[in-house]
């Protein structure tokens, strides 16, 4: 119901900001001003992936523009943990109840660049999806400039579907692969293919990585397994008054409270489906370990994963837990680029330490590490969360990282370069997006490189670039 609420609510506020457009109010980018773009997201909670995406977003697209004609914003849900992010870039409060918040920050900009990779799917929360098409929805109706970068679409319930194909049918999403073009064309929102944008995030360097793994144990020989679990049964979060309200007056629903009004998925298939997970990952790591001389890691890369990852911990006798909550993205990408094998639930875990030419295997809950396996031509490393035989087929795909860690890093280099070329791409495609809606616009002139599509590179990517091109 709660759900419902929000997305009529936030449909509203996209049809009076549409009439109010057209009576005259609001004002239009003029010649000579700073280009003033809203990027919306999923930042402020200690997801390394949603803060790195962004981060790569601003440096790719001031890059392209100009620093000196942009004045960029970025949303945040905590400040505390966004501190230290984005630099050049304002950070405003993105509060729970979020419709509010849209109607009043949008039309302050010039623009939104909608930032989530789970952009259009209800896999995760309504809510979520609600704000992204609330925030492309209100600057589309005001004919300003409304992009979707770098967006993954996959199933959505009926009326957050009918708002998408309803309010994003102006605005120009650029997605992550294939499939998600596909859902959003059935809606007749306009698409081009892309790519995820961590790709060009430069982290602290390998020496940061390894130091930290020294401090909790590592003899800086044995090879360095890290595990990146999530719980995917949680999911989705949904918003609840009713529960809030018995979680206020007799503290109900502890376990499954996200925050104010949103809670997970809960009840016990929940809870099975999830002990048979982590249980899975363990004895596999376990059996594995028992083989080869391997250190192993835990890395919460999100804030609520050091719940599974001390489970698993817990089961494997102690082993090191890193969590976002203690190293921040540049510090955490760091450590995952030090290891030597990856096993991972997270995409960006994945995503992030390709750079690195780290191993990896992938234990998916949708479509999104399936894809990136299936690019890399690495089908065989890719396991879902709800195997009944993912301990023994986790073991497998270990034993392969480990036997021939080589050929599958050859892979990933190609992979990765591939992937710089197609962000480059959408460089192209934002900048030719700025021209259409605001023709006088000053962009760069002459002829440019791919490589100038993309934010400054860092010496390892570009020897990449070398070697792989």
């Amino acid at each position: 119901m709660m759900d419902f609420v929000l997305e009529a609510w936030v449909s509203s506020s996209i049809e009076r900001a549409k009439a109010g457009w057209m009576l005259g109010e609001g004002e239009r980018w003029k010649p000579g001003d700073k280009l003033k773009l809203l990027f919306a997201g999923y930042n402020g909670t200690r997801n390394m992936g949603s803060d790195v995406r962004v981060e790569e977003m601003l440096r790719q697209i001031r890059h392209i523009l100009g620093a000196e004609r942009v004045d960029f914003s970025v949303m945040s849900q905590n400040f505390d943990f966004s501190r230290g992010y984005f630099e050049g870039t304002k950070q405003v409060h993105l509060p729970d109840i979020f419709p509010p918040f849209l109607a009043n920050e949008v039309p302050k900009h010039d623009g939104v660049v909608a930032c989530e990779g789970s952009m259009f799917k209800s896999k995760f929360a309504n809510a979520l999806t609600t704000m992204m098409i609330g925030s492309l929805g209100i600057a589309a109706a005001q004919n300003k400039l409304s992009v979707g970068y770098g967006a993954e679409a996959g199933h959505m319930d009926p009326l957050v579907a009918k708002m998408c194909g309803r309010y994003c049918k102006s605005s120009f999403v650029i997605t992550r692969n294939e499939e998600s073009r596909g859902v959003l064309r059935e809606l007749g929102v306009p698409t081009e293919l892309g790519t995820d944008t961590a790709w060009t995030f430069e982290p602290r360097s390998p020496e940061y990585g390894q130091s930290v793994l020294k401090k909790v144990g590592w003899d800086g020989r044995t090879p360095v397994l890290v595990v990146c679990p999530i719980n995917p049964f949680e999911w989705p979060v949904k918003a609840s008054v009713a529960k809030y309200a018995v979680r206020t007056l007799t503290g109900a629903y502890k376990d499954s409270h996200y925050r104010t009004v949103y809670f997970h998925n809960s009840g016990p298939a929940a809870e099975q489906a999830y002990q048979k997970y982590w249980t899975a990952i363990a004895n596999a790591v376990d059996a594995f370990r028992k083989k080869k001389n391997v250190f192993v890691i835990l890395a919460a890369t999100e804030r609520l994963d050091a719940r599974p990852a001390r489970r698993i911990s817990e089961k494997l006798g102690g082993v090191p837990v890193l969590t976002s909550d203690e190293y921040n993205m540049y510090e955490l990408v760091s450590v995952l680029r030090a290891c030597h094998m990856m096993a991972s639930s997270r995409y960006h875990g994945i995503v992030t330490s390709m750079p690195g030419l780290v191993p990896s295997a992938g234990i998916t809950m949708d479509e999104r590490i399936r894809n990136l396996m299936r690019e890399r031509g690495h089908q065989d490393l890719l396991m879902t969360v709800d195997d009944p035989e993912l301990e023994g087929k986790l073991l497998v795909a270990l034993e392969k990282l480990s036997c021939e860690g080589e050929a599958i890093a050859a892979g990933i280099a190609q992979t990765v370069v591939k992937n710089l070329k197609v962000m480059a791409r959408m460089g192209v495609y934002f900048e030719e997006e700025v021209q259409r809606r605001y023709p006088e616009f000053e962009t760069r002139r002459g002829e440019w490189s791919w490589e100038d599509y993309l934010p400054p590179m860092s010496t390892g990517l570009r020897e990449l670039v070398a070697a792989y091109s």
